[in-house]
């Protein structure tokens, strides 16, 4: 891009700031590093300001670290959790608990105090793990909607195809891959090849952590990290409810006992892959405004207001935080673990033996 951000993981405020290289004896805004004469502008906010910000940002990230880790527990506890399908929600589980945890609260220092002072290695690691759990999460739900595809359309090829060595498989993938793309394109510079120059001079400075990424890097990250897995999940789901649809006209005109027990097994995978399909919408309806700035902005010489740059960095954010909440909406056993685990009966003997199906009397 010469786009300055990571892919999830700046402010709008280093943006501005990574643009000037401000010498300190001369008079102006305050600095981020007064005794730097590289150092980048920084914005002070009121103090008030600041303390509804960092309430805000950290009401965020607490409830998106608790949320998951419900999910984490109820599916590692209860036996009867333990299938294909929400192993792979397990593993986004994690990948939004460590945005909670570990890439929110640096990046909501940065956005209030409008500087990095954390230095230039944690920066790298930082800006790589936001990259990379961004590209995780899209991955699994395009693994998910494999699973899904499985368990709707060939439900007797069903616990064939999607076993546990291959859950496994899209797992590690989905890690190792994003990781790789993540953590390589940071540390080896590939976001500023062929404009280290460029760089240098005109966007360095002391104070900023973001991630300078010229057009074609923009472009190709973008295609990665959000392009080929979108299309990739919503063909897959666009199939799945055209074969549904088929199979549901084929049930109607079966006997009256295959029609009772067939639409009892296709109702039960149809609200699960209506219940995924609803959490990878929210997902790319999330982030999918800052995919198209960082696409687009070179195209229009970077004209594009900085403001909605951080307004959509955090409305990606919260996706990590939605996820358990439509669990709980629409998943009947995630309401009734949660009620077991807040009121401490997990600790019970045989806890995690419990039927979470049926419903309480």
């Amino acid at each position: 891009m010469p786009l300055k951000l990571s892919i999830k993981g700046m402010t709008i405020f280093h943006f501005q700031t990574a643009l000037y290289r401000t010498n300190r004896t001369e008079p102006g805004p305050a600095l981020c590093f007064e005794s730097f004469n590289n150092s980048c502008e920084k914005f002070v906010y009121p103090s008030e300001i600041q303390i509804l910000l960092y309430l805000f940002f950290s009401a965020i990230a607490l409830t998106t670290v608790c949320g998951n880790l419900l999910v984490i527990i109820a599916i590692i506890h209860f036996k009867q959790l333990h299938t294909p399908t929400n192993y792979l929600i397990l593993s986004l589980a994690v990948a939004d608990l460590l945005i909670g945890g570990f890439v929110m609260p640096p990046s909501m220092i940065r956005s209030v105090e409008t500087c990095w002072y954390l230095g230039d290695l944690f920066c790298k690691i930082h800006s790589s793990a936001d990259f990379m759990l961004c590209i995780t999460s899209l991955l699994h739900i395009s693994f998910i909607s494999i699973d899904r595809y499985y368990a709707v359309c060939h439900p007797l090829q069903y616990l064939n195809k999607i076993t546990p060595p291959v859950i496994t498989l899209m797992i590690v993938l989905s890690w190792g891959l994003a990781a790789f793309v993540g953590f390589a394109m940071i540390f080896l510079e590939l976001n500023i090849l062929g404009a280290k120059e460029y760089y240098s001079d005109n966007v360095a400075c002391k104070g900023a952590c973001v991630i300078f990424q010229t057009a074609a890097a923009s472009t190709v990250s973008s295609f990665i990290a959000f392009g080929l897995p979108t299309i990739i999940a919503v063909s897959t789901y666009a199939k799945i409810l055209t074969i549904a649809r088929k199979q549901f006209k084929s049930i109607q005109h079966s006997t009256h006992v295959s029609q009772k027990t067939n639409t009892s097994v296709n109702k039960s995978e149809v609200k699960a892959t209506k219940t995924l399909a609803i959490i990878m919408g929210v997902f790319f309806v999330s982030i999918s405004p800052f995919f198209f700035c960082n696409l687009i902005n070179p195209l229009l010489n970077h004209t594009i207001p900085l403001a909605l740059f951080d307004v959509f960095l955090w409305i990606g954010y919260l996706n990590s935080l939605c996820n358990p909440f439509v669990y709980a909406f629409f998943y009947r056993w995630f309401r009734k673990a949660l009620r077991i685990i807040l009121l401490a009966k997990i600790f019970q003997a045989n806890s995690s033996r419990l039927d979470l199906m049926v419903k309480d009397t």
